[in-house]
């Protein structure tokens, strides 16, 4: 029954999920609650309005499991990158058990040179949880990533639903209306931070502008 309804979710985001993947999701509902939070400081805060609210956000450096797909739909990457970050979560690690799970799962993407739609590679990372930042597990996947990230300075405001390429755009062309003019930020690169999980029909979700180093 729990697969059946992730098979429904899959289906919504244009993908077939595997049987392989009972496992892994029974695991991860097992432990739905027990989340890390990603550590960060608060620099700034807006908030008028909660329509118009957005903050100012230091995350320091860490180590990240990362996967860069590029399917034709932006959900599509996503759904498949998790998928692979999940089964390495769950057991398929060199220490063979369950890692924790850490929120948010970061989704890094790029837009086009006309700035009009994604381009099609999306890096999806997982912070790895304190107690394995010294000694991260190793993927048995070899598309997964063990990456050393830098620190990272965003500016970042909450969003609620389905994330499309076209609820992103909309999201961070509204964010750039609330910032005005911001040479500090970085026009071509963006994150979509996932705080749950895609069977969430309002999941939380927020937009990210990267400070420029």
């Amino acid at each position: 029954q729990l697969f059946a309804h992730w098979e429904a979710v899959a289906s919504t985001h244009r993908v077939s999920l595997p049987r392989d993947m009972a496992g892994p999701i029974a695991q991860m509902t097992r432990h739905g609650r027990l989340r890390e939070p990603v550590p960060y400081a608060t620099l700034a805060r807006r908030d008028k309005s909660e329509e118009d609210a957005y903050e100012e956000r230091q995350y320091p450096a860490g180590k990240w499991a990362c996967v860069t797909m590029g399917e034709p739909m932006y959900e599509q990457s996503i759904s498949l990158s998790f998928m692979k970050l999940m089964r390495y979560i769950c057991k398929e690690n060199s220490g063979g058990c369950y890692l924790g799970m850490t929120v948010p799962v970061l989704n890094e993407i790029h837009l086009t040179k006309e700035g009009t739609e994604l381009a099609r590679e999306v890096l999806t990372a997982f912070y790895l949880p304190a107690a394995l930042q010294q000694n991260p597990p190793i993927p048995a996947d070899p598309e997964i990533r063990i990456v050393e990230r830098a620190p990272l300075r965003v500016i970042t405001r909450v969003f609620y639903g389905m994330t499309t390429e076209e609820t992103i755009l909309r999201e961070i062309r509204l964010l750039w209306e609330l910032l005005g003019s911001a040479d500090a930020v970085l026009r071509d690169t963006y994150i979509v931070a996932v705080y749950e999980n895609p069977s969430v029909p309002q999941r939380r979700n927020e937009i990210w502008f990267i400070r420029r180093a």
